[in-house]
């Protein structure tokens, strides 16, 4: 039977919009807000569309591992660009309300991104594995064609996950109140805090799925670095370890960020004073690690700072060159 509180939301007049209620603690901060934000979008933009254009250009990254390294840098751009503008629109306007179709297709990019994002990081860290663990046989396993159904996958992924999840959210009704405490449309909130059918099956569907989606990427790739770390302890010379260990700890550093910061979002127990502690704990893996991705993999990466310093190389020399 539907709860009472429910029933009662139901007899409200249905909203057409919500309020996003974002950093509304900080009115007086929120033109410093605005210019921290815009300077994390153009880093994360720049730093990402940068790597991007290196993989597409340099022929000594045309391997598997900068492919996927590629792929994740467009995902990167792709999910910045679904939550930070959107942030820098209501910090320098003020306005913060958002048409439920709108807040929809925002949850809709950010649920197939993030999707995405789980198995790009897993066939990586499977990349890594087949590298350090079966170095023999890796240029035969992780082939082109493997590559490309790799991708395929983990991009489809992200799409079949978010749209079964936004279409099972969309059937719900709302009434009020329409605030959310939230900087961006974020499944739990909406549900939780606005939404006035019954959600119990939404909610099991939307675990199900994630369960299902995210659970076995990250399983597969906490398995490869058991698998990578237990190689490596067991090669006899300090260099060879190091040598070894730098082909992954770039990657490594980054599932650590986005899976720790994730998993301290959505552990922890729904409780009004923990709210700030994790919407804090959401910017890291919807806002600094699309920016500190690119910087990870340029600063830690021989072939990468190679790449970049050749290309600044010869658009130097372009620019030198006389036209005539």
């Amino acid at each position: 039977m539907m709860p009472l509180a429910k029933r009662e939301k139901q007899n409200q007049t249905t909203i057409a919009e919500f309020i996003l209620l974002g950093f509304g603690d900080l009115n007086k901060l929120e033109f410093l807000l605005f210019l921290l934000f815009l300077v994390i979008y153009l880093v994360t933009m720049a730093g990402n569309l940068l790597i991007v254009l290196l993989v597409v250009t340099d022929r000594h990254l045309h391997t598997p591992m900068y492919f996927f390294l590629g792929n994740l840098s467009f995902l990167e751009c792709c999910y910045s660009s679904a939550i930070l503008p959107r942030i820098l629109s209501s910090l320098l306007t003020g306005e913060k309300s958002i048409s439920i179709k709108a807040c929809f297709v925002q949850f809709y990019i950010f649920a197939c991104l993030g999707g995405a994002e789980c198995y790009f990081l897993s066939v990586m860290s499977y990349d890594r594995y087949l590298a350090v663990c079966k170095p023999l046989h890796y240029a035969s396993l992780m082939n082109g064609r493997l590559c490309l159904q790799l991708a395929a996958v983990s991009w489809a992924s992200g799409v079949l996950v978010s749209t079964s999840t936004t279409l099972s959210v969309s059937s719900l009704s709302f009434c009020g109140p329409n605030e959310i405490d939230h900087y961006l449309c974020d499944l739990s909130p909406v549900i939780k805090e606005i939404s006035c059918s019954d959600t119990y099956v939404v909610e099991m569907t939307a675990f199900i799925f994630a369960c299902a989606f995210t659970l076995p990427p990250f399983l597969l790739t906490l398995t490869s670095y058991i698998f990578i770390i237990v190689t490596i302890l067991r090669i006899p010379s300090a260099t060879g370890r190091q040598k070894a260990f730098s082909t992954c700890s770039s990657h490594l550093t980054v599932v650590a960020l986005f899976y720790g910061t994730l998993m301290l979002v959505y552990m922890l127990p729904r409780s009004r004073d923990l709210r700030y502690v994790k919407k804090i704990f959401s910017l890291f893996y919807t806002v600094l690690t699309p920016m500190v991705n690119p910087l990870i993999y340029s600063l830690r990466n021989k072939e990468v700072k190679e790449a970049m310093w050749k290309g600044f190389r010869k658009f130097t020399s372009f620019m030198t060159d006389p036209v005539f």
